[in-house]
C-alpha cells in the first residue's frame, strides 16, 4: 500500500473523529473511507501508537473511537484542530508573497500555530509533508519595494490619495500620477493597485514594482457607490484593461486537452470539433495579453476572430522570423 494513501486515509480519521462528539464505530469510519474495517482498526492503532489522544466507549453495544475532549487535545484558539494542521501545511503554498509583510504575518502566525499543536500532531504533519511537495512558482522579488507596498495599503485603508513617480513599461518614461487608491490586487505573483487616475480621469491599473516614489496626501476620496472591483476586472484576460472584444480560437487535437483542463476566463466557452479540435471563445478586455497567450501555443493555436487579433500574431511571428534570420545570417 503507498504511504501516501494511508497517511490521506489517516488524515480523514483525524478530521471525522474531531468533528463529532458521540464518536463513530470502525464500521462507519470503513463505509465513510470506502474501505474494510480491519484496515481502520490497523490506522487507528497506529495513530493511537503515534500519541493521538483517541479513546474508545461501548454505545448501543458496539465500540465507538472518538477524540479526548480536553484542554490538553484541543488548541486554546477558535479554530479545529484540523482548520489548524491545514493552516499549517499551506505555508509552502504562499512563498510568492516572501518579501512583504503579509508573508512576514503570514510566518509568525504559522509559528504561533505550530506552538498550539501538541507533539504527535506536529510528528504526523512532518510524515504527511513527505507525501506531498510544492514547486517553485514564478515570482517577482517583493524586498524591494516593501515600504510602497505598506504605503499603498495605508493608503487604501484610509481613502487617501497618493501622488506617485512611476515608469510607464509600454513607453519606457516616468511621469507624475495622483491616484485615489480603490485596492491592492495579487497577480501572477504580483501585486497592482487599482484606483482612479486623476491626469487620466479614469480607473487604471499601476504595477507596484513600478513605482519608483510614493507620497501618502492629506486629501481622502470615497469610492463610487456603482464601482465593482470584481465586474471591473473581470473581463481582464490577466490584469490589464482594454475595449471589450470578443476572440474565437482553435486550437489543434494535441492542445485541445490542455485547454480543457483549465478555467482560462470567466467567460469561456468551448467547442469540441469532429477532428478533436476545440474551439475557444471568449469576452476579454483588450487584445494584448490574450495575444501573448496565444503565441505560447506556437502552431497549434489558430485565431479565427477577431482580423485585428490574428494580424497583430501574425505581425509578431513575422518580427520573430526576421530577428532570427538575421541573427543567421550574422552567425554564417
Amino acid at each position: 500500500m503507498a504511504r501516501g494513501d494511508q497517511l490521506s486515509r489517516q488524515w480523514k480519521i483525524i478530521q471525522a473523529l474531531t468533528n463529532t462528539r458521540q464518536g463513530k464505530s470502525a464500521a462507519q469510519l470503513a463505509a465513510e473511507l470506502d474501505c474494510h474495517s480491519r484496515t481502520v482498526y490497523r490506522d487507528l492503532e497506529a495513530l493511537q501508537d503515534a500519541g493521538f489522544p483517541l479513546f474508545t466507549e461501548r454505545i448501543n453495544g458496539k465500540t465507538h473511537w472518538a477524540m479526548v475532549d480536553s484542554g490538553r487535545s484541543q488548541p486554546p484558539i477558535p479554530l479545529s484542530l484540523t482548520e489548524l494542521m491545514a493552516l499549517h501545511f499551506s505555508r509552502h503554498l504562499l512563498k510568492s508573497l516572501d518579501g512583504t509583510f503579509i508573508y512576514d504575518s503570514l510566518v509568525s502566525l504559522f509559528e504561533k500555530v505550530k506552538t498550539t499543536l501538541p507533539q504527535p500532531y506536529l510528528d504526523y504533519l512532518g510524515k504527511a509533508e513527505q507525501t506531498i511537495g510544492t514547486g517553485t512558482a514564478k515570482h517577482r522579488p517583493h524586498g524591494d519595494f516593501q515600504a510602497i507596498l505598506t504605503r499603498v495599503h495605508q493608503a487604501v485603508r484610509e481613502r487617501r490619495v497618493i501622488d506617485l513617480h512611476y515608469y510607464t513599461m509600454s513607453r519606457r518614461t516616468m511621469s507624475r500620477r495622483r491616484i485615489s487608491p480603490y485596492q491592492v490586487w495579487f497577480h501572477d505573483e504580483a501585486f497592482y493597485v487599482i484606483g482612479h487616475c486623476h491626469t487620466r480621469q479614469d480607473v487604471r491599473v499601476f504595477a507596484l514594482d513600478r513605482i519608483a516614489e510614493i507620497a501618502l496626501g492629506e486629501e481622502t476620496f470615497e469610492i463610487p457607490h456603482d464601482f465593482d472591483i470584481r465586474t471591473f476586472m473581470g473581463q481582464s484576460f490577466g490584469i490589464f484593461q482594454g475595449e471589450p472584444v470578443r476572440v474565437t480560437i482553435r486550437f489543434s487535437a494535441e492542445a485541445a486537452g490542455y485547454i480543457r483542463e483549465k478555467i482560462w476566463h470567466p467567460s469561456q466557452q468551448l467547442h469540441d470539433q469532429p477532428d478533436g479540435s476545440l474551439v475557444f471563445t471568449a469576452q476579454v478586455a483588450g487584445l494584448e495579453e490574450i495575444k501573448y497567450w496565444v503565441l505560447k501555443w506556437g502552431k497549434a493555436a489558430t485565431v479565427l476572430a477577431p482580423p485585428s487579433l490574428r494580424a497583430a500574431i501574425l505581425e509578431e511571428a513575422r518580427s520573430l522570423v526576421d530577428q532570427h534570420e538575421a541573427k543567421e545570417i550574422h552567425e554564417r
